[in-house]
């Protein structure tokens, strides 16, 4: 269940809030794990055993390590990595490691009977999870006793499918609160968000993202057959479509936990306006992001050990974080393509990048929508080398002409709409009340007509 479903929407969504703002305080945490199991096993209970048991080990993980003396206490980071750490690599990684393995080798290996699909939000909630073992073992938070608390803070069906990820630390005391959890202003805020998060996903993301379709999907042109200048406008449209989809899901996110009674923090800040590629991953993921930086690139020792070490470290990071994308080499090698770009610029470029005006953010924008070019290679339809050759080595084929006509206006209507004009816009009309009111109740009557359109249209093509 996806939050631009039309069960998650007319649904779900108005019957689960209703349930939990009836209930009396001291239950809401009953109510919302209720909820988030409910969501979690929408589709299927297969791997509802592996949360359990997860939720449990950290459970009592955390109350172990909170009362052991310090020399037992120096295994307990040891068995939380082998469980938790082993659990992801074992679902998402196993069978690509043993591909690999078998290629280097020929050893035959057989893969494993994992299923073509992951559970749900692995990646998301592990990584939780994670940041929880750490604070504890680090003192910068104090276990959790409460076994529904903690469970809530796992399972919080808002996060559940693309984050953000929050640690336990700034949920802590949300979750802790029985009494004014909800506030009409929250509420408000939360409404506001989710709509916003809703229209970037269903008006912007799925309508641009048709482009990229239309050239690599089945029944496509295929990229075989396309000009250089419609490669580079499909892989523009490509790009807008990933900013909107990820950033309208992480809205829509932190819209569902405001009005639950939970401020969680902004994970996408127009990154397509920034200036550097370093600027950039400050606003791009920033949950994930300052999760690596946390959990990884400062324990590592950061930039406190000399530049040979710093550099190592940053290396080490970026690998990880492409690997965390997805289990193919596309994703490694999108990770170890930011870390040159970022090296480059810590060893010498980010100083002159700051005095320009124009050209750092063309700079920015141009090796982003690269990398977004290294990101989807392992989409049927689009390998790399093929992307790479049609992106420089200027060709003819399908002209651009025809998807210009047809896309032209949304191409334009996302760019604008990932700057900072519609935040600016949305600011002064606020300050009119009525006119506010009718632009949001337009926004939602548009976001419901794409919605039920899409599902029409899903629903026809299955019948076919």
């Amino acid at each position: 269940m996806v939050f631009n479903s039309v069960v998650f929407l007319f649904c779900f969504l108005p019957l689960s809030l209703l349930v939990y703002y009836i209930t009396p305080g001291r239950a809401k945490n009953l109510v919302l794990l209720a909820e988030s199991l409910l969501f979690y096993c929408w589709t299927g209970i297969t791997f509802l055993p592996l949360i359990v048991c997860l939720i449990l080990f950290n459970y009592v993980w955390g109350l172990l390590t909170s009362v052991l003396g310090t020399k037992l206490r120096g295994f307990m980071p040891l068995v939380a990595v082998l469980v938790n750490l082993g659990v992801l690599v074992y679902f998402k990684y196993a069978n690509f490691l043993i591909d690999t393995l078998n290629q280097i080798t020929n050893f035959g290996i057989a893969t494993l009977k994992i299923g073509d699909v992951l559970p749900l939000g692995i990646s998301y909630y592990i990584f939780k999870i994670i940041s929880y073992e750490v604070d504890v073992y680090t003192g910068k938070v104090k276990a959790e006793r409460n076994l529904l608390t903690f469970s809530c803070y796992v399972l919080f069906f808002p996060q559940l499918i693309v984050g953000p990820i929050v640690k336990y630390r700034d949920m802590a005391d949300q979750l802790h609160k029985t009494k004014g959890r909800c506030t009409l202003p929250q509420i408000e805020h939360g409404v506001e968000l989710f709509v916003f998060g809703l229209a970037k996903k269903v008006i912007l993301a799925d309508s641009i993202g048709a482009l990229w379709t239309d050239i690599i999907g089945n029944g496509g042109i295929g990229l075989a057959n396309v000009s250089t200048p419609l490669a580079w406008l499909g892989i523009i449209a490509y790009s807008l479509q990933l900013y909107f989809d990820f950033a309208g899901y992480s809205e829509m996110s932190n819209g569902l936990a405001a009005m639950l009674g939970f401020d969680c923090p902004i994970n996408f800040d127009l990154p397509y306006i920034s200036g550097s590629i370093t600027e950039f991953w400050r606003r791009w993921h920033i949950s994930l992001s300052g999760w690596f930086r946390d959990y990884i690139y400062i324990p590592l020792g950061g930039n406190r050990k000399g530049k040979a070490r710093q550099l190592l470290n940053m290396l080490l990071v970026w690998a990880a974080t492409g690997i965390w994308h997805g289990a193919s080499w596309n994703f490694i090698c999108w990770g170890l393509y930011y870390f040159v770009l970022l090296t480059v610029e810590k060893l010498f470029l980010l100083k002159y990048l700051k005095k320009g005006r124009v050209w750092p953010h063309l700079y920015t924008l141009f090796f982003v929508v690269l990398g977004w070019g290294i990101f989807t290679a392992n989409q049927p339809g689009a390998p790399l080398a093929l992307l790479m050759q049609k992106l420089f080595v200027f060709q003819g084929g399908i002209s651009p002409v025809y998807y210009l006509r047809n896309y032209g206006v949304l191409l334009i209507l996302g760019c604008i709409c990932s700057s900072a004009f519609p935040r600016w816009l949305w600011q002064k009309i606020s300050r009119c009340t009525p006119l506010k009111l009718f632009l949001f109740a337009v926004l939602i009557i548009m976001c419901i007509a794409y919605v039920v359109a899409a599902t029409n249209a899903t629903a026809l093509y299955a019948n076919f």
